[in-house]
This record gives C-alpha cells, sequence and structure tokens, in this order.
C-alpha cells in the first residue's frame, strides 16, 4: 500500500483560464443540472491572446468546454445524486456534482455565433463569471 500512496504525489498543477463565461445563471442552482436539459444560451468570452486558437470554430458546430466551478464545496466526497434526498448517497467520484475536491466540468454546448473572441453559445449550465478553461471541438464534428 505505501508504494500505491507514493505514486499519487505529483507536481502542482496550475491553470489560467481562456477567459469567462456569461450566462444568465446567477448563483448555483438556479440553472439546469445538465446543459443540454434546457436552452440556456451565454457567450465565452475569451482574452485577446487567445484570438488564433479560435479558427476553425463555427456558427453551428457543438464544442466542449472545460471550465472551473469556482463558487463549489471542494471539500464533499458523497453526496444525494442530483440533490435529490429519496435517492441515496453516492459518492461524488460517480456523478457529476459540482460539489467536488477539484471542481473541473465539461459541457457540450452548441455555437450560436462567433465574432472575434465571443462565442455565443446554447446549453450552458455555468454560473455567470465562471472562468472558462479550454475548448475542444466534438470528435466527428
Amino acid at each position: 500500500m505505501k508504494k500505491e500512496q507514493e505514486q499519487i504525489s505529483s507536481p502542482e498543477i496550475i491553470m489560467t483560464p481562456i477567459g469567462v463565461i456569461r450566462s444568465g445563471i446567477a448563483e448555483p442552482g438556479q440553472g439546469p443540472k445538465q446543459g443540454g436539459e434546457a436552452a440556456v444560451s451565454g457567450k465565452l468570452i475569451l482574452d485577446e491572446r487567445y484570438r488564433e486558437g479560435l479558427i476553425g470554430v463555427r456558427e453551428g458546430s457543438k464544442i466542449v468546454i472545460l471550465y472551473w466551478m469556482h463558487l463549489a464545496e471542494r471539500d464533499v466526497l458523497q453526496v444525494h445524486p442530483r440533490g435529490d434526498r429519496t435517492r441515496p448517497m453516492r459518492g461524488v467520484f460517480s456523478t457529476r456534482s459540482p460539489q467536488r475536491p477539484n471542481p473541473v466540468s465539461l459541457q457540450v454546448v452548441e455555437v450560436t455565433r462567433v465574432r472575434g473572441t465571443i462565442i455565443d453559445v446554447v446549453g450552458l449550465d455555468a454560473v455567470d463569471g465562471t472562468p472558462l478553461l479550454d475548448i475542444k471541438c466534438v470528435l466527428g464534428d
């Protein structure tokens, strides 16, 4: 067991957001449990230095966004799935709960417009002001 625990230690990870998510969701709990469950529109506003990284992102395409749920509780290890107290507790690693040690989230959204470093999207579940970490294409798109 000691050998396995030694393998857990790793270098510190430092991330710098590439932008911010703007949405009509003012606080956690106001939005859908998953972005695909509602047509919440918003904007991904990227820092100007990432402009060239948007070449090829086009209206109608789907993209995966990774973001940091900055308002999440980071010391929660068990939750009732979807906040439903009638369901038994489960470990956060078997759920998509925002409450987790490293609150990184991902969501597939549809691009509705691209203007410079602003991407209009639909399918969000992120609170307004959420740090945007990365954008990836959807495979096969």
